[in-house]
């Protein structure tokens, strides 16, 4: 997504936790046009939703246990990620007999 600033950041498909859940240097807020911009207000608002980056939410990285839910969603993701990669079983090399 585009911030604010014109650059880009690649947030977490789908997920908009409680902003009061996330640190607030993780936070980010959607503007009303579509950018995003880092939401440091402290404490945040107990119904404002916020987006996190996907690094965060990653399996693949690397990161300390920020905050436990996160942890949840890595490996979350991990197992999804397993799954998108599996291979097709196997498909039977000799046909069944026409029982027709």
């Amino acid at each position: 997504m585009a911030t604010i600033e014109h650059d880009w950041v690649l947030l977490e498909p789908d997920m908009a936790p409680l902003a009061h859940l996330v640190p607030a240097e993780y936070r980010w807020i959607e503007a009303s046009d579509g950018r995003v911009a880092v939401y440091g207000v402290c404490p945040a608002e107990p119904f404002q939703r916020c987006r996190i980056e996907h690094r965060l939410a990653c399996p693949e990285q690397t990161l300390p246990d920020l905050w436990p839910w996160l942890t949840s969603l890595r490996g979350e993701n991990a197992w999804q990620a397993e799954r998108l990669n599996e291979p097709e079983p196997p498909r039977p090399t000799e046909e069944w007999p026409d029982a027709g």
